[in-house]
Order: structure tokens, then sequence, then C-alpha cells
């Protein structure tokens, strides 16, 4: 499911469940206009604070949590706009048959709207906002819930004609009950009740803005495999913010975990200089869907940056040996790459796959020659790509895929960042 075609049905049945409910006569009204735009923008925040939970079903339903992100980002987006319309137009009409499904006072019905707005406005605007630190932008984040509440309040008090019986009521109430559940779980459950473990970081290799930790579990392990990631919350002043990480370990690599991390940010910067062992972490885990395809053709592994990290889980996985098939494009700048790579692509040669170093950017004549050779031995429509890395490679590989014939249903790959 993707947000082209998610968006699009809950807007058509929020603006048919509303047409179901006012005269014919007034469909072309600004006053329909409001009315509709106001049900979908609630419909829309409802969906984004379900998406806001993490629940495994959902990235079954959109393809991973990368995925899940994404649409929760465009219904966010959308929801700001059509409550936008909501609000210049004034949401009724003579002929309609108003009340409100909870009654309250005058001022606290007005107060609300006006809230539910504003409410509306400072979540989209501060979840947009790139320069806002994660840790502070987190906390902030965190208002959507409760604020949520507000714009459900609104509804219930709002005079329309939309009784709660009706299949408008129905439906908003069927969402708002889902959005409400979703943000009560996310808030206030899913702490406790997330599959989690505590590790114990037990190996530290530092590199040059880089670090590789290996952690050992304190109990029984979370499962997963190569590929997925983690949410990892170390138990440490000043380290207590969860950020998602790939886990650079394979299915079969026991029940240790490793991830590879480059200091991007103020959280890493931090986690690199102060990682030590003996500190106690939480991994709340699995998630993702970025898996290795599961055979036939040439596989092409392009990594950039800190997106090495799924391809060195998948060459260190035990349950998969078929690596003379692969292809490895290592983007990197050169003195900068991470700690144990060198070995690790000593290791992948050994065992019959093929690495390349790419030190001159998305633009190398490296990449783009070495591509070109191999779709001329093996054939474009045998050559199947994944991707972990910056959307500006991503923009360069799909370039070179559709300038060499290779299809586009051929690449795979996660979204890198996740605000």
């Amino acid at each position: 499911m993707k947000s082209g075609v998610f968006l699009p049905f809950l807007a058509v049945v929020s603006l048919a469940v509303v047409l179901a409910e006012v005269p014919s006569a007034t469909w072309a009204s600004t006053g329909t206009l409001s009315l509709a735009s106001g049900v979908t923008a609630l419909v829309f925040m409802a969906m984004a604070a379900l998406l806001g939970s993490r629940w495994t079903w959902l990235e079954d339903v959109f393809g991973g949590l990368d995925r899940v992100y994404e649409v929760h980002k465009w219904l966010g987006v959308w929801a700001l706009v059509l409550a936008s319309v909501h609000l210049v137009f004034k949401a009724g009409a003579p002929e309609w048959e108003v009340a409100s499904i909870l009654a309250l006072p005058p001022y606290w019905t007005r107060l609300v709207r006006q809230l539910s707005y504003v409410a509306l406005v400072v979540i989209v605007l501060l979840a947009l906002n790139r320069k806002i630190p994660y840790g502070q932008w987190r906390w902030w984040h965190k208002l959507s819930g409760p604020l949520f509440v507000v714009v459900v309040l609104h509804w219930l008090s709002f005079k329309s004609p939309i009784a709660l019986g009706s299949p408008a009521g129905l439906w908003l109430a069927t969402c708002a009950t889902f959005g409400l559940a979703g943000a009560a779980w996310k808030l206030l459950l899913y702490p406790f009740l997330a599959p989690h473990a505590e590790y114990r970081l037990t190996h530290v290799e530092p590199g040059v803005a880089s670090v590789r930790l290996e952690l050992e579990p304190v109990g029984k392990p979370v499962p997963f495999e190569a590929g997925q990631f983690a949410f990892l919350r170390f138990l440490h002043a000043g380290l207590r913010e969860p950020h998602p990480f790939t886990i650079a370990s394979g299915t079969g690599a026991g029940k240790s975990v490793q991830f590879v991390i480059r200091a991007l940010g103020d959280y890493t910067d931090r986690l690199v200089a102060e990682a030590k062992p003996g500190m106690r972490a939480e991994v709340y885990a699995p998630f993702g869907r970025f898996k290795r395809p599961a055979g036939g053709g040439h596989e092409v592994w392009i990594g950039g940056g800190v997106g090495l990290s799924p391809f060195i889980a998948w060459l260190h996985d035990g349950s998969r040996q078929d690596l003379a098939k692969v292809t490895l494009f290592n983007f990197q700048t050169p003195g900068r790459g991470f700690p144990g790579v060198d070995a690790l692509a000593a290791d992948a040669r050994k065992r019959g796959a093929d690495w390349v170093d790419v030190t001159g950017g998305p633009d190398s004549d490296v990449f783009a020659e070495r591509f070109a050779w191999l779709v001329g031995q093996v054939g474009a429509e045998q050559v199947s790509v994944c991707f972990c890395g910056p959307r500006g490679l991503l923009t360069k590989v799909r370039a070179e895929m559709a300038r060499l014939g290779v299809p586009a249903s051929k690449l795979r790959y996660e979204q890198f960042e996740f605000r």
C-alpha cells in the first residue's frame, strides 16, 4: 500500500459518506466543501496516529516501517491542507439539520475548534522541521497524541448534519478509535509491551567518526532477520533517546547483535565518543522488510555510507551462502571507512562476492562503468538491485538503471531517513 493509493481511498470514502448526509442541492456549496475537508482531515490525522504505533501488521500492509512513516508524513501534510480549507469556509447551509453529538458550552465549543486547528499546525510544522534536534523534536512530537484528542472533541461538539449512528458518523468513530488506540499504545504501552530485550555492550571498535558495537543479550534475545533494523536505547544519561539503526548481524550470527554507526548528529556524535563496554541498552526489534532476493539472477548491492549496514548483515547471514552472484558497491569517503570494513571486504571476496569500493561519489566513473559492464554480461532482466543510502545516490542509481534498460521493478530499497 502506497500513499498515492491510501490517501485517495480515505478521501473518497470520506467524501462519499459526507455527501450521503447532506441534501444533494448543497453538494456544490462551500459548506459541503468545508465539511468534507474537515471530515477527511480528521480521518487523515487518525490514520497518522495509527501508523505511528509501530504495530507489526502495519509493516505487512505498507511494506516496512520506513514506508509506514513515509505515508504517516503525507497524512499529516494533507490533513493540514484540508483543515485549512475547513477553517476558511463555514461548514453549514440553511437546508441542513444540524446537532452536536456531545453538547458543550459555546465558549468551550469555540475554544476546542480553534485549538484543534492550532494543534494540527503545530504537529505538522514541528514534524517537518529538520533543523530541530531529534531529542527536542521527539518530545514535541509526543504532543500529537493529546492534541488529536482535542481534534476528536471538536468533531463531537461541532454542530453538523452527521449523527453518530449514520454512515459518516460510524466512519469517523471507527477511524478515531483506531487513531486513539494507536496513540495510546505508542505513548503509554509501547515502552513496556513492545517486543524488546535488554543487552550489554561487550565490544567497541572505534573508527574515523564511526564505531562498531557488539551487544550480548542479558536474557532472551530479540529475533531478527538479516537486513532488519532496531531502535537502540542506551540506559545512560544523554543516550536514552531511541534511535533506529540497521542490525549488522546475519540471521544465523548467534545471539549477539552488531551495529555500525556513523557520527551524523548530536546523538550519534555522543554515542561514538562515549560508548564503552559494560553499558546497558534496550533493543526494540525487529523492524523493516528489506530482505535479500530469494534467488535467481545476479544481485547488485549498493551501500552509501552507513547504508552499508544491511549488506554487512547479508554477508554474515549463515542461512545464505550464495555470494558468487553478488556484486557489492561500497560508496565511501576516502579515509572514513567503517571499522573492520577492510577485513569484511577481504572475507567477502574470499567467499566469491565481487566487492567494489567507490570513492568518487554518486557520479563516479568506477560505478557507472562497472555497473554497465555487469549488465552487459548477465543481461538487464537478470539483474536485481538492492540499495541503501542517501537520496542523491538513489537518484543516480535509478538513472543508471534506466539508461541501461534495467526495469525499475528490479530495484529494492529502504527509505534512508525517517524525518
